[in-house]
């Protein structure tokens, strides 16, 4: 089973921007898809984006034009880079990856948009 490490979050103003990091413990080249969720208080959890192994990207609509998913494969790792940020971006943010069989979600790292 893979483990998986979110790092990045942390307080920013409005219009500001943040990149998070997801780091596997093993190699994510086999992995059909990795992505990120969000869980925000009161508010049902929803995609915010995902690359599947082909490098094709989709995005949450409410993010769309304003984040963006990478991959690097020679670190095991996905980025998700969040600019234009707003107070509605505020939530917990979840790394996912989905391979053969299996689904591995991280711990979460918090994402607070405020002045």
């Amino acid at each position: 089973q893979v483990q998986l490490v979110e790092s990045g979050g942390g307080l920013v103003q409005p219009g500001g921007s943040l990149r998070l990091s997801c780091t596997a413990s093993r190699s994510i080249i086999s992995m059909l898809a990795m992505g990120w969720y969000r869980q925000a208080p009161g508010k049902q959890r929803e995609l915010v984006a995902v690359i599947h192994s082909s490098g094709v990207t989709d995005y949450g609509d409410s993010v769309k034009g304003r984040f963006i998913i990478s991959r690097d494969n020679a670190k095991n790792t996905v980025y998700l880079q969040m600019n234009r940020l707003n107070p509605e971006d505020t939530a917990v943010y979840y790394c996912n990856a989905v391979g053969g069989g299996y689904h591995t979600e991280g711990q979460g790292t918090q994402v607070t948009v405020s002045s």
